[in-house]
């Protein structure tokens, strides 16, 4: 289970539905709401839902999960496919009682849609959020991260990262990547001198808020 500290919500720390071949999806406060209403599409009002999230959050994996776990459609960037393809996947899904998922950047309010009948639909449909990487989310998530790379690390190295580093998703793939590529390049391990010296050469965190919390008792 999911830790149960400040503002961690007490979940499985994944959703690995049957049949795909994804890691798990670590779930947290940002992303929780969001992985609950996909698990339970007999309670939509509408047969369609929007999923947005930021870059890197995890939203084409939850849409791979939900259409394994589900059976329904997935639409992974609502700029993929043209408005009218858009309005016959939501007409579909509403006839056939098959859920429609569409992944996107922003909510629909943000699309400039110029097909009237397609507005109005989506405008009654929920949309989905997840927000940017609570403290527990943020560490199991480059632990996650590191254990897909078949990296081990040293103890207490996410905890050391999480502070001190920008709060989001993109952020947590650049930091694991550059610890990543230094370690292989250094033949070191993932240790916290190793990532101190890598996220501070390479501008990951900042140096006077890393003084700042070094030098508090």
């Amino acid at each position: 289970m999911a830790r149960a500290a400040s503002g961690q919500i007490a979940l499985p720390l994944d959703w690995s539905a049957g049949g795909s071949n994804d890691g798990p999806l670590i779930v947290g406060t940002s992303n929780a709401d969001a992985v609950r209403y996909l698990r339970h599409v007999a309670t939509w009002p509408v047969r369609t839902a929007v999923l947005t999230g930021p870059p890197g959050s995890g939203r084409s994996l939850m849409g791979r999960l939900f259409a394994s776990d589900t059976g329904g459609r997935v639409i992974d960037g609502h700029g993929s496919v043209s408005e009218e393809d858009v309005f016959h996947a939501w007409n579909a899904a509403q006839s056939s009682g098959s859920p429609l998922l569409i992944i996107a950047g922003a909510p629909p309010s943000d699309w400039n849609i110029a097909l009237p009948d397609l507005a109005s639909r989506l405008s009654a449909v929920p949309v989905l959020t997840i927000g940017e990487p609570d403290d527990c989310l943020a560490r199991d998530l480059i632990e996650a991260l590191f254990a897909q790379r078949g990296m081990a690390l040293a103890p207490g190295v996410a905890s050391y990262i999480v502070p001190r580093m920008e709060r989001s998703y993109a952020m947590i793939h650049r930091v694991v990547a550059a610890l990543d590529a230094a370690s292989l390049e250094q033949g070191r391990r993932v240790g916290i001198r190793l990532t101190r010296e890598t996220l501070l050469s390479q501008g990951l965190i900042d140096p006077d808020l890393l003084e700042r919390q070094e030098s508090t008792p």
